[in-house]
């Protein structure tokens, strides 16, 4: 509840240094393949309005943890965050440094959608001391641009990095993506030598879900014109394998860094670390979420915002925190989470370790293991003892080696 949560900014341990992510749920175009909480206007009003809501959610959690905590990591996602006029963002970002103590080298990261990117915006991200860019790609085929409503030329791409990096701007990201209508594993590969070409520093190469009954937009794309599972899989490797000849480091389950990566270190030390943004190297104990469904990590557990706008609008205006659902952590949940993230950063676990840092007992994974056993039969895992390793094959499977151990996923309902 939103007393829970009340109770555990409070109880935070201002010595620890925290991470900080904020949602802007707008676009000014509907990309069909989207799954994220978003919404497309037209006009700057609403966003305006709701940068207001941000500086007041800020307020509120700054209140009731009572200190100004340091922070080394802040995520702007969407959304488009660059939606947001430059004198907004450097608004938000002085806002922030109010309520907030930033570290030194403090990486301030941003998610951009190359069409909207104008010279001011660069400017102001400039100014506002942003370290990291990640741009989406998802193909660069004309094609499948068509087919999923996102027509982004590649010359428009590189302007934008050109651009990034002559303000300084150096630690460019690219996302693509697999699965998408028209697609197919040459013409994947084709974009992956184009997007090589910018020479980012990491890439990620999601996997497209079709999940139409969840997000009612993704009805627009042709359904037959999606790839299978067997060409989902060619698509993948061949990707894979075109980003790893051309230099670039296999880190985790879908993402590319260069050798010198900080990415590529942490993975190469088995210090990587994921959260529900994705793979990363922050540590922070407690990742705290400002905006419209934006999700928060504490010690204790979990909170996520409300994802409607208007119900959002609400909590905050009667200065209220806008958290609608949370999940409080067990010992169970604490040690369960420590081999799943092992498992999808290291792609394998020594059971007995994660246990005994959790004073449990690696006996009690014994259903766990017999499932496992049927994996290994399949040659997508490895057992021996209490280690297990996914074969670096299989690396597109670590999801279902992880899930095994996820005794949540087993109550819910899936489609």
């Amino acid at each position: 509840t939103r007393d829970d949560y009340a109770g555990w900014l409070a109880a935070l341990d201002f010595d620890e240094p925290i991470s900080i992510y904020i949602h802007v749920p707008f676009c000014d175009t509907l990309c069909w393949f989207c799954g994220c909480h978003t919404k497309v206007v037209r006009r700057y009003r609403p966003v305006a309005a709701y940068v207001e809501l941000l500086r007041r959610e800020i307020d509120l959690a700054a209140g009731r943890i009572g200190a100004r905590l340091s922070v080394g990591h802040i995520h702007f996602g969407g959304g488009s965050p660059n939606i947001l006029a430059a004198d907004d963002f450097l608004a938000l970002i002085d806002h922030l440094r109010a309520r907030f103590a930033f570290a030194e080298g403090a990486e301030i990261a941003v998610e951009l959608d190359p069409r909207g990117v104008m010279p001011e915006t660069v400017r102001a991200l400039a100014e506002a001391g942003v370290r990291r860019a990640s741009l989406g790609v998802q193909d660069f085929d004309p094609e499948v641009q068509q087919a999923v409503n996102r027509v982004q030329p590649f010359a428009l791409t590189q302007a934008v990095v050109d651009r990034l990096r002559a303000a300084g701007i150096v630690d460019i990201n690219l996302d693509l993506m697999y699965g998408l209508p028209c697609q197919s594993a040459a013409g994947l590969v084709r974009t992956v030598d184009k997007a090589v070409a910018l020479e980012p520093r990491r890439l990620a190469l999601f996997a497209y879900a079709h999940v139409p009954w969840m997000r009612p937009h993704q009805r627009l794309i042709d359904e037959t014109r999606l790839p299978g599972p067997a060409e989902r899989w060619r698509q993948f490797q061949a990707a894979s394998a075109r980003l790893e000849e051309r230099g670039y480091v296999a880190v985790g389950l879908d993402h590319f860094a260069r050798p010198g990566n900080a990415l590529a270190g942490a993975s190469k030390r088995g210090r990587l670390r994921r959260n529900f943004q994705g793979y990363t190297t922050d540590d922070a104990a407690v990742l705290i979420g400002f905006g419209a469904s934006a999700i928060g990590t504490l010690p204790q557990g979990y909170v996520q915002n409300a994802v409607p706008l208007d119900t959002y609008r609400d909590a905050i205006s009667r200065g209220d925190l806008a958290v609608y659902r949370g999940l409080a952590v067990s010992p169970d949940d604490r040690l369960r989470r420590a081999i799943i993230e092992r498992l999808m950063c290291d792609l394998e676990v020594d059971l007995a370790a994660a246990c005994a840092a959790h004073g449990s007992d690696p006996s009690r994974f014994g259903p766990e293991l017999e499932a496992l056993a049927r994996m290994a039969e399949d040659g997508i895992v490895t057992i021996s003892g209490h280690r297990i390793r996914v074969s670096e094959e299989c690396r597109p499977l670590l999801r279902v080696v992880s899930a095994v151990f996820d005794r949540h996923l087993a109550n819910g309902d899936g489609r």
